[in-house]
């Protein structure tokens, strides 16, 4: 009986203790349920570009930002914040709330370039962004002054071994992808050549016409009118197929150097920690954009190729990028000047 009489008041007690894990679990539930349910965006989404207005990739940023807005009634601001080589834009997004309502238009330079040659970064980018949606990806293309006498890239590569250290390569700006570019084919083909930096592409463009130095890569936007008014020659572009607005031009694969790929790809990166629906809605958003024919035709004649996929291509396509950059700047012992 005693026996019994103690199972009868111990069993209430049990059910009790379920009966509130049932109900803190159904709450949990419900509130889980509610946050995934809550109306998104609430607010304004900030697109930081950690470069200045007019660039290429504001202008994508831009491009991207206004359709996304439009065809889903968000409203979307960029806001440019340069410096550092776009370090201190990214690490304002990398530093902002993951609330759903801040991400950062990132690129090569920034998030696969940098880590590797800086000796130390504000942000990681494996570590404190989350990469939400693939864009687009641009090459450079290898340009001389059009009287010079180097007709491709051979010609190019038997007057730096014949006068080492002396042939002149423009940069636009130290540890972009043209930088980069030319460390990879001077890596490749065996030679030195002395780099010459510039702040920026006009003052690079400027001396090469002006023969202060032999030739640079540049970017389709610095250099495609002056290739179109024939004061420069394109001797080679960097991506793994021939330009469309440049289809005479031969890759620099074809030229002698299979698998020689460099591109300034953009990137939609969001604070780690943000809701992954929530990234997921503005990597369809971008998806569906990159199919507008409008959109097509703007990145197509500023020389771009339109990528896309989903969130995991995004992270493969950047762990990808941020290994083979780091392996060059490693074997090529690149430094900055």
């Amino acid at each position: 009986m005693k026996r019994n009489a103690s199972s009868h008041l111990i069993t209430p007690g049990i059910s009790r203790r379920k009966a509130l894990v049932a109900a803190t679990l159904m709450a949990i539930a419900a509130g889980s349920a509610l946050a995934q349910s809550a109306p998104w965006p609430v607010k304004t989404i900030r697109m930081v570009v950690p470069y200045t207005p007019g660039g290429g990739t504001d202008a994508v940023a831009r491009l991207i930002s206004e359709r996304v807005g439009t065809a889903n009634h968000w409203t979307l601001v960029v806001d440019n914040k340069p410096g550092a080589g776009g370090n201190i834009g990214l690490d304002a997004v990398a530093k902002a709330a993951p609330d759903g309502h801040t991400f950062g238009m990132g690129q090569t330079a920034n998030l696969a370039i940098n880590p590797a040659l800086l000796p130390s970064m504000p942000f990681n980018p494996k570590t404190d962004l989350l990469p939400v949606a693939l864009v687009a990806a641009q090459p450079v293309v290898l340009v001389v002054p059009t009287d010079s006498p180097w007709k491709s890239i051979q010609d190019l590569i038997k007057a730096a071994k014949a006068d080492p250290g002396n042939i002149k390569q423009g940069l636009a700006s130290t540890g972009t992808v043209g930088h980069l570019a030319g460390e990879m084919l001077s890596f490749k083909a065996g030679i030195k050549v002395l780099n010459i930096p510039y702040k920026g592409a006009a003052p690079a463009v400027t001396d090469l016409l002006g023969k202060q130095t032999h030739y640079m890569f540049g970017t389709p936007q610095a250099v495609y009118p002056l290739l179109k008014g024939k004061r420069l020659h394109a001797l080679a572009v960097s991506s793994a197929k021939r330009l469309s607005i440049l289809p005479e031009v031969p890759t620099v694969a074809e030229s002698g150097f299979p698998g020689f790929e460099a591109v300034d790809w953009k990137l939609i990166v969001a604070p780690k920690g943000t809701n992954a629906e929530i990234a997921k809605k503005l990597n369809a958003a971008v998806n569906k954009a990159l199919q507008d024919p409008a959109v097509l035709k703007q990145l197509q004649e500023e020389g771009s190729t339109p990528m896309g996929g989903s969130m995991q291509d995004a992270l493969n396509y950047l762990q990808k990028e941020q290994s083979s950059w780091a392996t060059l700047i490693r074997d090529a012992r690149i430094q900055l000047e």
